[in-house]
């Protein structure tokens, strides 16, 4: 049975300006995409981000040029898509991680499983999800910190106030804080405020360096006090190799890795190399964080606070609770799309 695809695009708005070191913006712009199989529906998504320069515009201009063969796929499994769709679509991982979660999607209801309980997993037992500052001014940042407690803090750094930002906010905060350079550090500039990070009880450091800096991140390695995790250095399957014995850990984004399928592999390969592993969102609605949720007792560390970063969300089916994510225990992704403006 052939498949059918449909999708729209969503522009939701943020509840305040988001701001990493790379710039700012106010809306997330995402893919949507909704597969039919025999009547069963998956979801899928996958936000544009600009620096790595697929925006929705592209992710529409090849689903319409490739459509026939997208939909005449005869589906058994996500895994057999996948491969179907990563030689389709070779330069456009975004729009096969959409149809890949899509896919497990369909799976899960084919199967009448939770895709969690597919993969032998227990909710339960999944890490609490942090929870993102973005940068602004010190007040603004105590502000939104204060607006929600939380048990765990992800600080967007990469400022030339970042050790002020960090002082401030721990004056107003016992939690575990988890920082986010973005890349946004030279290795000098590292060195110097990592000690001052683990001062402040900073749990690990996340992509202190521009990406390409490999022989920076070998120093930092070998001398910084905390865990650092590769983010832009670590994007599909073949980088989870190259990060290690230059970062602690890595850090998973369906949408960069392409779906759910090369990040069960990257997660299966990060555990032999002896490496941590967080799954990481970039902003994405209920729709694409519910299959990093199902991912996330396979990890150390979540970040799937997209939804709660956004002013209006376009599904329903996970519930937060001072950091603790639960998806219903209905089959797939276990989520229920009510808003496609």
């Amino acid at each position: 049975m052939a498949i059918k695809i449909k999708y729209w695009q969503s522009n939701l708005k943020f509840r305040y300006p988001f701001t990493i070191s790379k710039g700012t913006k106010t809306h997330q712009p995402s893919l949507l995409v909704e597969l039919d199989f025999n009547g069963i529906k998956g979801y899928g998504e996958a936000p544009a981000i600009a620096y790595y320069n697929i925006p929705v515009e592209k992710m529409i201009e090849d689903i319409e040029r490739k459509k026939p063969f997208i939909e005449k796929f005869s589906f058994t499994h996500p895994e057999r898509y996948w491969h179907y769709l990563h030689h389709l679509f070779p330069g456009n991982p975004f729009l096969v991680a959409a149809l890949d979660i899509a896919a497990w999607d369909i799976y899960g209801k084919l199967k009448k499983q939770p895709l969690y309980q597919l993969w032998h997993t227990v909710i339960a037992n999944a890490p609490l999800t942090d929870y993102t500052i973005g940068i602004d001014a010190i007040e603004k940042m105590i502000e939104k910190m204060q607006e929600r407690p939380w048990p765990v803090y992800k600080i967007k750094l990469g400022t030339k106030e970042d050790i002020a930002i960090m002082e401030a906010l721990r004056k107003h905060s016992s939690a575990v804080f988890r920082v986010d350079a973005n890349a946004g550090w030279t290795v000098e500039e590292a060195l110097e405020i990592l000690p001052v990070l683990q001062q402040l009880n900073v749990e690990l450091v996340e992509q202190p360096l521009a990406k390409e800096n490999w022989e920076g991140m070998k120093i930092l390695y070998e001398q910084s006090p905390l865990p650092l995790f590769a983010d832009e250095s670590c994007v599909a399957e073949a980088d989870v190799k190259k990060c290690n014995g230059y970062f602690h850990g890595i850090n998973i984004k369906l949408t960069k890795c392409s779906g759910i399928t090369p990040a069960l592999r990257m997660i299966e390969e990060a555990r032999q190399l002896d490496m941590k592993i967080m799954l990481g969102c970039m902003n994405e609605s209920t729709v694409g964080a519910a299959a990093i949720v199902h991912l996330s007792p396979q990890a150390d560390y979540v970040d799937a606070d997209g939804p709660l970063l956004l002013e209006e969300d376009i599904a329903e089916g996970l519930h937060y609770d001072f950091g603790k994510i639960t998806p219903t225990e209905n089959p797939g992704l276990g989520i229920n799309v009510v808003n496609r403006e």
